[in-house]
């Protein structure tokens, strides 16, 4: 297995997810590590309402923005593997204890086509490598709506992704502590429907974890009023 990763490590060396510069060994940075932006101490926790939180490492701004993009929609899935690091260190910090099952926003099939792979599910499997365990599909997306990066108005988000969730046949959520996993929060709508249906499946706890959270000051002009919890 070691030869087999050396000759992978030749043929595509590990990058850093922000910059793309090639490092030794998969991770991030020492200079982006410095200049990311972080959210601050208290910063990095929201109430989202409905008895659901988010937590988030970064802001969604400057290279983690660039980082989350090149993700999303450039091919990068390497580079959820030190995203999902970051995401388990979070949810680590502000969860401890509290979940026992994690899982993920799911993309549509249509654009599981066209992308090859979710980002999120990614993301949630390297999260998980650090607790030894694997994600969980309790949502699928049940038709392929408008890019939510494409709305502004709070309003319009929530309405977008309104029913769009299910829970599939099969999957246990009755009297689970549920962590989702995310790359972006922005007013906290696709989270928010998300854990509607789960808590209507019978969870009994939802948490939400994402690499990033949109800056205070853009959710505020999308008329989304998010209380900062004490932490």
């Amino acid at each position: 297995m070691r030869i087999l990763e050396r000759i992978l490590d030749l043929l595509f060396p590990p990058k850093c997810p922000f910059c793309g510069r090639v490092l030794e060994h998969q991770g991030i940075c020492g200079e982006c590590r410095s200049a990311l932006p972080w959210t601050g101490e208290g910063e990095d926790l929201w109430d989202l309402g409905g008895e659901v939180r988010c937590a988030a490492p970064l802001w969604y701004e400057g290279a983690a923005r660039e980082g989350i993009l090149r993700l999303k929609f450039h091919a990068a899935s390497a580079a959820a593997q030190p995203m999902g690091e970051l995401v388990a260190q979070c949810a680590a910090r502000y969860y401890a204890g509290e979940f026992d099952t994690v899982t993920y926003v799911p993309v549509s099939h249509a654009r599981l086509r066209r992308r090859g792979y979710d980002q999120s599910r990614l993301l949630a499997q390297s999260a998980c490598r650090l607790w030894g365990t694997r994600p969980q599909t309790l949502l699928v997306k049940t038709r392929d709506n408008p890019p939510q990066s494409g709305l502004h108005e709070a309003a319009a988000r929530r309405a977008n992704v309104l029913g769009v969730y299910e829970v599939p046949e099969g999957a246990r959520v009755a009297g689970r502590r549920i962590l989702i996993v995310d790359d972006v929060c922005t007013t906290g709508s696709t989270l928010k429907e998300c854990a509607r249906v789960l808590q209507d499946a019978g969870a009994q706890a939802v948490m939400a974890v994402a690499v990033a959270r949109t800056p205070e000051e853009k959710t505020r002009k999308d008329g989304c009023n998010r209380q900062r919890l004490s932490v």
